[in-house]
């Protein structure tokens, strides 16, 4: 069983942008992001896998070329498609991934029914 909440019109992730939302799981309040990737949705939890710190900063996820997700504290790079660690302290390790899909112009987090999002962050 899944749940969903609403997280923002599509128009407003467009392609190299992100858009942070937060979640509980077990009981614990959490942070996620949404991305769009030239195209591709992806979301995952906003936890570098070095150490469970926020990857970014001030909603700043992408390199400076816009090509990887890097940790503003430990400088691991990621792929954002997949969420895998290329480089860095956590190589191999991947982000946390969860569920983004556009439904009539409107994106949506789908968790597991363990999860439950509370909101989406405002920029």
């Amino acid at each position: 069983m899944t749940r969903s909440q609403p997280l923002c019109p599509a128009a407003d992730l467009p392609p190299g942008t992100t858009r942070k939302f937060v979640f509980t799981h077990e009981g614990i309040r959490r942070e996620g992001f949404a991305a769009n990737v030239r195209g591709h949705l992806v979301a995952y939890e906003n936890a570098c896998r070095h150490i469970p710190m926020p990857l970014d900063d001030d909603n700043d996820f992408f390199t400076t070329d816009g090509n990887f997700f890097i940790c503003r504290t430990h400088g691991a790079i990621y792929e954002p498609l997949n969420g895998r660690c290329i480089h860095g302290p956590c190589g191999g390790q991947s982000l946390k991934a969860l569920r983004v899909v556009e439904i009539d112009g409107e994106l949506w987090i789908v968790l597991p029914e363990e999860l439950e999002v509370i909101d989406s962050v405002d920029q």
